[in-house]
């Protein structure tokens, strides 16, 4: 209290000596809760101390908080205090009460010095914390009634009624809690039995200690309690005092003896050994000392007068048996001159006339007595003078009056030194100079900006920086960069990309696709901070660069799922015969967009090469007869990306001359499965097969019996496969193109026998087969009729040419079911029909269909 009120009176001292040199008002105190956020108002101190919010802006009001970390921030334009960094009061001033920030508010021209304090109210933020959430403790069944036991105390940073206020102990049935209050203000904890332990009836005893402080809400901190029940020793422990004083001068050698505890026991043996522990562990006082076994307090680490003036220990005695006392430790640090004098420069003013305050300097050092006390000056021939205002605050006057073109800057020595023994001294130089005007725009070191980056890109990547130098100095030179409102396809560009205002650094908002946008602009602000600000633009190209991200995609051949696909190669076919064509694209650029094929598998690899560049299948030598009549191919389609990707397709190839030497081989064509030559899959697939086929023949047979009794309405609901052909230029993947030409197939019968042939004609150097017995698609009959078949020896009666039209949606029509419908109605001799024909122009072949299908 009486360093309190000292501290008050050298305030008030302090506030007289600066009042009466015109350089000091009144002083504005505040008080709000710890923790506000960042930004929240403190005070309206315009308003407070009658100065107009204009005089803070020409004055160039600021807060002067010496070395001590500034968490109050000021506000010129609206003349408020608001926060500049959130207040944690436990970390601020822990226990001391009440907790203050002390700052000064300075003006300039004339210069002026404005005493703020800002109070720094408790919330319950903190929970008491126990350092150990258990504690055991094993005591003898002869334990009298009243023995203590001392526990751990909780630690709450609050202070007042948020702070640590009672403790509880449940079950009480053996023990009960007792508290004593110590010379500083906390609160010893102690277990006192109360009921006789008997370690037949209940060997453990489990006990929750609980700690409480007094804010709304109510916080709490417990610690789990665990007694084993012993025998046999029925003595205590006791301190030879029950507080112990002891003294260290600062910056002592750690190892050095601090003091020297004893505590004796009545008991003999084992039951006597003493054990010393040190009971608040959970303060620092447990890392700066240590106790042995003999009762030696040992310094453990490096203390400082100026951090901390005393230090209070809690010790405990503690036998074998488990009882236990406690006692306490005050060591006082004795101070040395060991810090030297701070010099710090308040405020300056650039005031050219006579005895003008330039500076405000104040003085701090640590040291207490004569070791803090301090005197200044300044060097000799310059036209200033230093006088003293208060013991810490001295006022820098100019003397005479000053010429800028004589000299444009002063350098001025302020040298301090304290009166310990040996003295220590501190200086600082002061430079005065011009002041700056704001006349120099922000200049780009680029008249504009271009900039890559690769799609694909992670959000919040940073592309390039853009920068911009300022002539001016201080809050004049200072650029802050601005991205200007503008659009990108109707987008605003601030979703594309963001400017850190203080550095410059251009980020990607989104992740780019170069195949939605190649580049785009905008334009980018650098400002600079004085009043009126003044700025510069510059135009900047973002160019997005391709990434191998997209696979090639197949467009021909076709891949479906229901129907398999065949280009039909006749057996006469030579060397270098164009089979199909495999189209694919990549919607990437560039070598990212490069296609090669390649044959990965093949039926018989000898017979077919594919184009590394136009995916083009041809033979490589000359088909035979032992060439098996289904082939497929595999093609890996793969782009030259890094890495590279690719697609797969499968090409089915028939190598027969007509359609009926292929029709049964492709009915069994497997779908989407590749290739085995597993010898064990081929004999249980032939067993299947064999007895499939002799069932199938007893099945033949019967049905060629019942199929002649009812030829008629058998063929008629024919349910064979149909054989579909697709016209040239076809690519529609989906099934709803239309086909560009109308192709006109003309069908002849004779009156001769039911089991006359019937010939497709014409061959193409391209022929598709569609095997798809759950195809739907329809033929229609033209409206007109007309006769063909002008020999003399064909009868007049069958001379009926059906004109049919066949569109791309029903390629997978019953064409093959409708003409042999025909074939039964017009005629049965065993003759041959032959007038298949498309546009004119023969595109398949389907010849030696024998008899009744």
């Amino acid at each position: 209290l009486a360093k309190r009120n000292l501290s008050r009176w050298l305030w008030l001292l302090l506030l007289f000596s600066i009042a009466c040199l015109g350089s000091v008002t009144g002083q504005v105190s505040y008080s709000i809760p710890e923790e506000m956020a960042k930004g929240s108002l403190v005070g309206n101190i315009a308003q407070d101390l009658g100065v107009d919010v204009r005089r803070l802006k020409s004055g160039k009001a600021r807060i002067y908080t010496g070395d001590s970390v500034q968490y109050i921030e000021l506000n010129r334009e609206r003349g408020v205090l608001i926060i500049k960094e959130k207040i944690d009061r436990e970390a601020l001033c822990r226990q001391t009460t009440p907790c203050a920030l002390h700052f000064q508010i300075t003006l300039e021209n004339p210069l002026e010095l404005f005493p703020v304090t800002v109070e720094i109210t408790d919330i319950n933020d903190n929970a008491p914390v126990f350092q150990k959430e258990e504690r055991r403790f094993e005591i003898s069944e002869s334990a009298v009634v009243g023995s203590k036991f001392m526990l751990e105390k909780a630690m709450d940073p609050d202070i007042g009624q948020n702070g640590l206020q009672r403790y509880t102990l449940k079950p009480t049935d053996n023990f009960a809690l007792k508290l004593h209050s110590q010379s500083d203000g906390s609160k010893k904890v102690e277990m006192i039995l109360q009921k006789p332990l008997d370690r037949e009836k209940q060997e453990h005893i489990s006990l929750v200690l609980t700690a409480e402080d007094g804010g709304e809400p109510q916080m709490t901190g417990t610690m789990q309690i665990y007694v084993t029940v012993l025998d046999a020793n029925d003595n205590a422990p006791v301190f030879s005092k029950a507080v112990y004083k002891a003294s260290i001068t600062e910056n002592s050698a750690i190892g050095t003896l601090v003091t020297k505890v004893s505590a004796s026991d009545a008991d003999k043996g084992s039951n006597g050994e003493v054990t010393y522990v040190i009971g608040n562990s959970m303060d620092t006082v447990a890392k700066l000392f240590h106790i042995s076994s003999e009762g030696d307090v040992i310094l453990d680490g490096a203390i400082d007068y100026e951090r901390e003036k005393n230090y209070h220990i809690d010790i405990e005695a503690i036998d074998l048996g488990g009882l236990s006392d406690s006692s306490k430790i005050i060591i006082d640090v004795i101070d040395v001159n060991d810090n030297s004098p701070v010099v710090n420069m308040i405020s300056t003013s650039e005031s050219a006339n006579p005895n003008t305050v330039v500076t405000i300097i104040n003085i701090q050092d640590p040291d207490s007595g004569e070791n803090g006390k301090v005197q200044c000056f300044i060097n000799e021939n310059i036209p200033f003078v230093l006088k003293s205002t208060s013991n810490n605050f001295y006022s820098l006057l100019t003397d005479s009056d000053l010429d800028r073109e004589r000299a444009s800057e002063y350098n001025i020595s302020v040298t301090c030194s304290d009166e310990g023994v040996p003295s220590l001294s501190s200086s600082v130089t002061l430079t005065l100079q011009i002041s700056d005007v704001n006349d120099n725009a922000p200049v780009f070191e680029r008249s504009s900006y271009e900039a890559y980056i690769v799609e694909n890109n992670t959000p919040g990547l940073s592309i390039f920086t853009v920068r911009a130098r300022d002539a001016d100095w201080n809050q004049n030179a200072r650029v802050s960069y601005i991205l200007e409102d503008s659009s990108v396809n109707g987008v605003p560009v601030s979703s594309y990309v963001s400017v850190s205002a203080d550095s410059g650094v251009i980020h990607a908002v989104r992740s780019f696709d170069y195949e939605q946008i190649k580049d785009f602009h905008f334009r980018v602000k650098a400002q600079d901070g004085g009043s009126p600000p003044l700025s510069s633009n510059v135009s900047v190209k973002i160019m997005i660069q391709d990434q191998n991200d997209n696979p090639p995609q197949v467009l021909y051949p076709v891949q479906t799922g229901g129907s398999l696909v065949a280009e039909m190669v006749p057996r006469s076919a030579d060397v270098g015969y164009l089979v199909t064509k495999v189209v694919a694209v990549d919607v990437d650029s560039g070598q990212n967009a490069w296609l090669s094929y390649k044959l990965q598998k093949a039926t018989d690899r000898a017979l077919f090469e594919v184009g590394l560049q136009n995916g083009e299948i041809r033979t490589i030598r000359q088909v035979t007869d032992k060439d098996a009549v289904k082939q497929r191919l595999t093609v890996i389609v793969e782009d030259n990306g890094q890495p590279s990707r690719s697609a797969t397709v499968i090409v089915n190839v028939a190598v027969a001359d007509s359609f009926p030497e292929v029709l049964s081989e492709f009915t069994d064509f497997p779908h989407d499965k590749e290739y085995n030559d597993n010898l064990t899959f081929y004999l249980v697939l032939a067993l299947a097969v064999v007895s499939f086929l002799f069932i199938t023949c007893l099945v033949v047979i019967i049905s060629v019996k019942i199929y002649r009794w009812r030829q008629s309405r058998v063929l008629y609901h024919s349910s064979l496969p149909v054989i579909p052909y697709y016209p040239p230029r076809y690519s529609d993947t989906l099934g709803t193109g239309t086909l560009p030409h109308v192709y006109n197939y003309e069908v002849c019968r004779t009156t001769d026998s039911r089991r006359s042939d019937c010939k497709f004609g014409g061959a193409g150097s391209q022929n598709v087969l569609i095997m798809d017995p759950s195809s739907t698609g329809t033929m229609q009959r033209m409206q007109s009729e007309k006769s063909i078949l002008d020999e003399p020896d064909s009868p007049l009666e069958v001379r009926k040419v059906l004109h049919y039209t066949l569109f791309l949606p029903e390629l997978h029509g019953p064409l093959l079911p409708s003409l042999l419908q025909l074939y039964y109605i017009y005629g049965s001799t065993a003759s041959s029909c032959r007038c298949f024909r498309e546009g004119g122009q023969a595109r398949s072949a389907l010849s030696s269909v024998e008899g009744p299908i």
